[in-house]
Parts: C-alpha cells; sequence; structure tokens
C-alpha cells in the first residue's frame, strides 16, 4: 500500500513569510506592537501592586530611562559617559522649580518637555565641548561633571541648598480616574498615578530611542564607534554625529530626572551623586552594550534585588544593619557572575546561547554528506554573536548620497 504525504499549504507558508518579513522589516511596527503589550502589562501590574511596590516600580523606570539614553551613548556610539546623574539633576531641579506650588497651572506634560528641553541645551553646550575626547579623556570630563552639578545646588539659595527643593505633584486628572475607576473599580493613589506616569515615558522614549537605533543616525553612529577612518571617508560629520548622539542621551535624561523628582517629591544634591552615574553605566555594560531590553532588566534587578535580599535576611533574624549589607553583597555576587558568565552582557550572551543553540538544531537537521565522509552530519558554518562590535559589518552610509563603504567593526 502506498503513502501519501500531503505537503504543506503554499498559501499558508507565504503568509506566514509575510508576516515575518514584516516584522523584521518594518522595525516602527515591531516597536508600537511591543509598546502596546507592555503598557498592558503595566496595567495590569500597576492594579494588582500595593502603593509601596509602585513607588519601586517607578524607581525601576526612571533609572531605565536614564540607562536607556546611556546605552545608545555608549553602546552605539562608542561615548563614555560618567556625568549622566548630573544630567539628571538639570531635568529634575526644573521639574521641581516649576511645581513648587500646590496651585500651580502648568500641565505636567508642558513641564516634562520644558525639562527636557533644559536637559537637552546642557547636553549641547557638553557635547559641543567634549566632541573631540575620546576614551578616559571624555570619561574624566564627564566625571568632573557629576561632581561639579550637585556643589552647584548646595550654593544657590534659590536650588534649596543642601536640603533641596521641595515639590508637590499635581492631582490626578478627572479623566484619569474615571478610566482607572473604570478598569479597577477603584480610585487610583498618588504613587500608582506617578508609577503609571513613569513608565508610559519610558514606553516613549524607548520606542523612540529603539527606532533612532535601527535608522539611518544610528548606523552613523555604530559606523563612528567602528572606525572613525573609514566614517570619516564615508562622508560622516564625525562631531555632528558625536553631538547628536550626546543630545538625544542627555533628552532622555532630562525625562528621568523629571520622573525622580515627581517620584521623590524632594530634589536635593544628595540624590545625584557621582555614584548614580556609576550605576548608571554600570547598568549598561552589564545589561549589554547598545541592548535596551538589558538596561530594563538590570535596571529592576538594580531596584528590586536588594528589598528581596533585605526581606529574606530580616526573615532570618538579621538586625537591619546586617540586612543591608547582606543586600549590598548580593548584588555585587551578581555582578561578578554577570561578567564571568556573559562577558558581553546578560543580553549579549542571551543571544550567543539563541546563536549556539539553533547552530546544534541545524547541524543535527543536515543530511549526512554523500561519499565517505565518516561524520554523521554535516558540521555547521560558524556563526558570529551580532552582540560583538567586532563580529559583524556595518555598512557606513555618507551624507551626501554617494556610495555607501563597509567597514569592518572593531575598536576604533
Amino acid at each position: 500500500m502506498s503513502e501519501t504525504t500531503t505537503a504543506p499549504s503554499a498559501g499558508g507558508a507565504t503568509r506566514g513569510q509575510q508576516l515575518s518579513s514584516l516584522w523584521q522589516g518594518y522595525p516602527l511596527i515591531r516597536h508600537l506592537v511591543t509598546a502596546a503589550i507592555g503598557l498592558a502589562v503595566v496595567i495590569v501590574v500597576l492594579t494588582a501592586v500595593d502603593d509601596f511596590q509602585a513607588t519601586k516600580l517607578t524607581e525601576m523606570a526612571y533609572i531605565a530611562i536614564a540607562a536607556g539614553g546611556l546605552t545608545l551613548l555608549t553602546g552605539l556610539n562608542g561615548q563614555i559617559s560618567l556625568g549622566h546623574g548630573a544630567l539628571m539633576a538639570f531635568g529634575a531641579y526644573t521639574t521641581a522649580l516649576l511645581y513648587d506650588d500646590r496651585e500651580v497651572g502648568t500641565p505636567l506634560v508642558v513641564v516634562v518637555l520644558v525639562s527636557v528641553l533644559v536637559t537637552v541645551l546642557v547636553g549641547i553646550l557638553i557635547g559641543i565641548a567634549a566632541a573631540r575626547l575620546h576614551g578616559p579623556y571624555l570619561a574624566g570630563a564627564t566625571l568632573t561633571l557629576a561632581i561639579a552639578v550637585p556643589e552647584i545646588g548646595k550654593y544657590f539659595d534659590q536650588l534649596g541648598g543642601d536640603q533641596g527643593l521641595r515639590l508637590f505633584v499635581p492631582e490626578i486628572p478627572q479623566w484619569a480616574t474615571d478610566i482607572a475607576y473604570y478598569l479597577t473599580g477603584s480610585d487610583p493613589s498618588r504613587s500608582k498615578y506617578v508609577a503609571f506616569l513613569a513608565w508610559v515615558t519610558l514606553i516613549v522614549v524607548f520606542i523612540l530611542l529603539a527606532n533612532l537605533a535601527s535608522s539611518r543616525i544610528g548606523r552613523r553612529w555604530a559606523a563612528v564607534r567602528d572606525d572613525e577612518v573609514a566614517a570619516e571617508l564615508a562622508g560622516i560629520d564625525l562631531t555632528r554625529a558625536r553631538v547628536s548622539a550626546f543630545v538625544v542621551s542627555a533628552a532622555a535624561a532630562g525625562a528621568a530626572g523629571a520622573m525622580f523628582a515627581l517620584a521623590q517629591r524632594t530634589v536635593g544634591p544628595l540624590g545625584f551623586s557621582l555614584n548614580l552615574s556609576l550605576t548608571l553605566l554600570a547598568i549598561v555594560v552589564l545589561g549589554g552594550l547598545g541592548s535596551l531590553t538589558g538596561a530594563i532588566l538590570l535596571s529592576g534587578v538594580l531596584v528590586f534585588l536588594p528589598q528581596i535580599v533585605m526581606d529574606l535576611g530580616s526573615g532570618a533574624d538579621l538586625d537591619a544593619t546586617r540586612a543591608s549589607q547582606m543586600a549590598t553583597l548580593t548584588f555585587g555576587l551578581v555582578m561578578v557572575l554577570v561578567i564571568l558568565l556573559a562577558p558581553r552582557g546578560l543580553m549579549g550572551g542571551v543571544r550567543a546561547l539563541g546563536l549556539r543553540l539553533r547552530s546544534a538544531r541545524a547541524g543535527r537537521r543536515t543530511p549526512p554528506a554523500s561519499g565517505g565522509s565518516s561524520s554523521s552530519g554535516a558540521a555547521p558554518s560558524p556563526t558570529t554573536d551580532p552582540a560583538s562590535p567586532s563580529s559583524t559589518a556595518e555598512t557606513a552610509e555618507p551624507d551626501d548620497g554617494s556610495t555607501p563603504i563597509t567597514t569592518k567593526k572593531g575598536t576604533s
């Protein structure tokens, strides 16, 4: 009896290929769909948590916003900044100055936009001054910024001095209360309202950053990072590329500073110490250079892991001091493990693992080579890790529309 097999539907395969091509070929559609899913998750989570957890989620959001901007600057353009905590201070102080009175009538969106604009202006000045600096020299210049800005806040009484400025979170709009009551059956608290604002800001900022990274502008930034000589020969203005990357990163820091001010309700010099800038850089490196997903994940680890460890320590009858020390030790061990197990960052390790698994599956599916080969199957071709700056080719697109050249990614 003969056996018949049914071939898969060509139309179904074609539709699947079309959907895959649409998903991969149109980054904006992919980012918008991801953002819609993320917004739905945020609404569900904020409905389920209490006010304390909502406050921690707000902290995670504004740290991730600042880390996302720094990810593009360091991971995509190759500029090392140790002063992004200071850039956050400009956005936070601007928000505090505009919201220092309960009767303020300025819409919140306008306040955030003004805070971002002020930080962008500062970023333009710093970016132009630092455009010719590289490596440790740029790090040293931005380190000076991180040290100097908190002292400026202490010097001027209009900025509150050592005590800082207090601000009042605006009243929840009636339409927001109605929507929240319709979805959850209860009125939102101030903490959940601020958390929702912070996460909406994060989603909007990350959509913009992701589209910039996948656009021609992002490819220029990467070309400057990989090989400055080849990028300049392709017609790319190195100074403009560096300044534009710094300005975009500063804008994200300004938005993060505005959310910081709304969450903390007090803006002072101690909130923007050098430790904040170093923490942001650690998130970028450990999450994976150039990975926005890694920035979000490491921000969550930074915010929630110490609290979880402290709760476990308190449950084990440790006093508050030892529980806090245990939290710091645990976070340090996590950093060491990420460095040892995933030298290219968390998301770089995930991508490398996915490539190895796909290569192994492809090797098992490949039929044995015809002839006298004694091997059980054809060996898979070597693959490279897309997270590695030295493993892929990058096309540098010239500004004047001339023929692009392809450069090998490497350290400049």
